[in-house]
């Protein structure tokens, strides 16, 4: 984008001059806004996909005193050279802009003074050669009883995106869902993070998930992510039982040793004869 030339204040225009801007100007406490030049009720740009495009807001103070306002953009992504400028009385204060050119856009500038007064101006920016219809499906993961997904709109037009879900595992297909219209509009330029539900998901399995996202105009894309289902659960279910398991075998057999000699682990006397006792 090319860097913003500082606004150009003209000083000292005599209120005749001025009575003659722009028409489209809105009145907002002694002062207006309107597009520079004058005979233009609002702004509109065309240009490439991706181009920047260059023009000017006017802000003129017919009031007897100086004003300070603030621009903004609405609807429109609108880089000012100043985004704060102070008019003085009866001057006009012209203010270099750019907007970039992605699909279809209708918005406006807006200014406000420092009494929270307003005006503003419509914009329109329109990006003209052939229509590109472009997606991508980004960030795949699944999350327990989820899958996660962002969709991505590459190109210039708007989309109104399809979703097919399929899933493999060790056991065979875990999951086919056939194409459905998801209930979201993705401008050009727009990422959007998703949520597809999977409640039924095996309990144990290791699976290969793939999203294929479909629109008009051609635009299609797919991307998967692998995923283990585990039931820890009852992992650690059995390894309790495993373990108490042994713990009976080692109580068992310490008794049989019991219940056969001497109880486990007592000393034992040993008596030796050394003849007849007289």
């Amino acid at each position: 984008m090319p860097s913003p030339v500082r606004a150009l204040v003209v000083l000292g225009l005599p209120l005749l001059a001025l009575s003659a801007a722009s028409p489209a100007a809105h009145a907002a406490g002694g002062w207006s806004v309107a597009p520079f030049g004058g005979g233009r009720p609002s702004f509109y740009a065309e240009g490439a996909p991706g181009a920047v495009l260059q023009d000017t807001v006017s802000v003129v103070n017919r009031g007897g005193r100086a004003v300070t306002v603030r621009l903004s953009g609405s609807g429109v992504a609108v880089v000012f050279a100043e985004s704060r400028v102070r008019v003085p009385a009866r001057t006009r204060a012209d203010v270099p802009f750019t907007v970039r050119a992605r699909g279809d856009r209708v918005g406006e500038i807006v200014v406000r003074d420092q009494d929270g007064r307003r005006g503003t101006v419509a914009v329109r920016v329109r990006a003209g050669g052939p229509a590109l219809a472009a997606v991508t499906v980004e960030h795949v993961a699944v999350r327990g009883d989820r899958i996660t997904y962002d969709l991505v709109n590459r190109g210039t037009t708007t989309l109104v995106p399809t979703l097919a879900v399929h899933a493999d595992g060790v056991f065979g297909t875990a999951l086919d869902r056939a194409a459905r219209t998801l209930p979201v509009r993705l401008p050009p330029g727009r990422r959007l993070h998703l949520t597809e539900p999977w409640r039924g998901h095996p309990a144990l399995d290791a699976v290969d998930v793939r999203l294929t996202v479909t629109a008009a105009g051609g635009a299609r894309d797919s991307a998967g992510a692998s995923a283990r289902f585990v039931p820890w659960g009852a992992v650690a279910q059995a390894a309790g039982a495993v373990a108490a398991g042994g713990a009976l075998l080692l109580v068992r057999h310490r008794r049989r040793r019991t219940s056969d000699g001497e109880p486990s682990g007592s000393p034992r006397t040993r008596v030796e004869s050394t003849g007849a006792v007289t």
